[in-house]
């Protein structure tokens, strides 16, 4: 066998085992499950407005004392918009979720919220995606579960539909509830 050849035939194997690698890590992990360097660490620091007026200002301190979902949402987010009447659910069944409206506009949100209500007890307004990129957030729709301490418990990324929330996240939240 020549020289080109063999090289071609070891390039073949190689190119099929890196394929064949990378669809068993794909195929063996949830997308919704992305790693999270801040499983166990505190909620980033942030100052930020809200998106219900232009003068209250929404900082860390103010999603301590009880557990929370924090959903990552945009108008621009198709998939938002199949979460958000679960989320609406889910609020009136007395779950607290905090909002942050991703690289969107203001009044975009508010319109939003006025049109489809509104899940959520603080509405945190990142227009240029500082507390997202703290965050490592990928994009919308992500939801970050707390402590009562502030301490990011749990991330997923994704639609919470009915499904979702009740064999993923509520036995997280009753159990953040518990504590």
């Amino acid at each position: 066998m020549s020289r080109a050849r063999l090289l071609a035939v070891i390039g073949v194997l190689v190119g099929v085992g890196l394929f064949a690698a990378m669809a068993m890590f794909g195929i063996n992990n949830d997308p919704s499950e992305l790693p999270s360097a801040l499983i166990g660490k505190p909620f980033p620091e942030f100052s930020t407005g809200s998106v219900d007026d232009g003068e209250t200002v929404i900082t860390r301190a103010d999603l301590l004392g009880r557990p929370a979902l924090v959903n990552v949402w945009a108008t621009w987010c198709i998939s938002c918009k199949v979460e958000h009447p679960v989320l609406n659910d889910l609020a009136k069944q007395g779950v607290v979720i905090h909002g942050i409206n991703y690289k969107d506009e203001k009044p975009a949100a508010q319109r939003w919220l006025n049109d489809f209500l509104n899940p959520y007890q603080l509405n945190i307004s990142d227009p240029k995606g500082t507390l997202g990129f703290d965050l490592g957030v990928y994009g919308a729709p992500e939801t970050f579960m707390i402590d009562k301490k502030g301490i990011v418990r749990h991330k997923f990324v994704g639609v919470v539909d009915k499904q979702v929330w009740r064999e993923k996240l509520a036995p997280i939240y009753q159990e953040l509830l518990n504590e």
